[in-house]
């Protein structure tokens, strides 16, 4: 095993009880290494107390944080004469229903749509819709499955209309002949999410794009949620202070850092480079701000990061198609899948007592 490796969210309790990170939380504090400019997300995402994530020792420090933005093509706007995102209001979601039918159209006059407004992925995009009609997958103590709830199910049938309602995204034989994340690069589409990963790729568009809030439900407020990678040390390394001085090398340093920036993969883990970085309005996209405010407002981390394994929530997506394609309802979906989602939670909770 490598002295240093990197350490998903969802793995991090596994390796803590199996002994295999190395508890470098002394290192840390006892080094002139400055906590307090790292985000508290990413310090916390990697946090073990034996019991729940977020608290306790340290066990790794952010590679990155990576909040998950949504994106709109600028020009599409401007050519239909609509007013551009307001990047301090999320829209609600009648007003976003209301903007996406005046951006989707079909273009050349030949029957068939070849604009639409959005390309949602259920895996990645469902989130902010659950969190911001004020319900979720789990509850706040981590072992209740919380899915079978009326904001659960307005937000997932509100999801699956977009399409079998308001015909606002491609259909199963659009996306087939060309997926949406194509059809988003091509300038088919006017919404689409967008990580800090993705912008090295997206400074070769044909068209300009920018950022703003995600759409809100019935609390008023945007959601999404903020992934992240770890850096963490062996356990048995022969070599401990060495291999935390370059997690923090890697996660903090401001040589480090720039690299990454300058490469247009991350945003600084840095809070004060984050902070001039995102001020920058010669960069695409302008408004960066948007990731910082993410981090440090209403991002959130997936369910599956605070959670012993991910066999549960993969359960609510193994069977969701048919609700996507208006066979079935939210409602009647949610009621048949909370049990076996609950049956694969409490299984992995016996493993996790088990294991300490």
């Amino acid at each position: 095993m490598p002295d240093v490796f990197y350490v998903e969210q969802s793995n991090l309790m596994a390796y803590v009880d199996n002994g295999v990170l190395l508890d470098i939380t002394d290192e840390i504090e006892n080094s002139d290494f400055d906590l307090s400019n790292i985000w508290e997300y990413g310090v916390n995402s990697y946090r073990y107390d034996g019991e729940k994530v977020g608290s306790g020792a340290l066990y790794g420090l952010p590679k990155d944080v990576g909040p998950f933005a949504l994106g709109y093509n600028k020009d599409m706007f401007k050519e239909a004469g609509i007013d551009l995102p307001d990047t301090d209001t999320p829209y609600t979601w009648d007003e976003f229903v209301e903007v996406s039918k005046q951006l989707t159209k079909d273009s050349d006059g030949d029957g068939n749509l070849d604009q639409w407004a959005t390309g949602f992925n259920v895996n990645w995009s469902l989130q902010a819709f659950v969190w911001s009609n004020g319900a979720d997958w789990i509850n706040e103590a981590k072992d209740t499955v919380t899915v079978d709830t009326p904001e659960f199910a307005e937000a997932l049938q509100w999801f699956a209309d977009l399409q079998n309602v308001h015909e606002l995204t491609p259909s199963i034989s659009d996306a087939q002949t060309l997926d949406t994340y194509q059809r988003w690069m091509n300038g088919e589409i006017a919404f689409f999410p967008v990580g800090p990963w993705d912008m090295s790729t997206y400074a070769g568009l044909d068209f300009e794009y920018d950022l703003m809030p995600w759409p809100a439900g019935s609390t008023g407020e945007s959601a999404t949620y903020i992934g992240s990678l770890g850096i963490g040390v062996a356990s048995k390394t022969k070599h401990p202070e060495e291999a935390v001085k370059l997690v923090e090398y890697l996660s903090a340093s401001e040589e480090g850092q720039q690299q990454l920036v300058d490469a247009q993969i991350q945003i600084p883990n840095l809070i004060d480079m984050a902070e001039e970085w995102a001020s920058d309005k010669d960069s695409v996209p302008n408004n960066k701000q948007e990731f910082i405010d993410i981090v440090q407002d209403y991002g959130r981390a997936l369910p599956v990061a605070t959670t012993y394994n991910a066999e549960w929530y993969d359960e609510f997506f193994i069977n969701i198609q048919p609700v996507l394609d208006g066979d079935q309802t939210a409602a009647d979906y949610l009621k048949e899948v909370q049990p076996k989602m609950q049956e694969k939670l409490d299984s992995a909770i016996r493993q996790q007592e088990t294991a300490r």
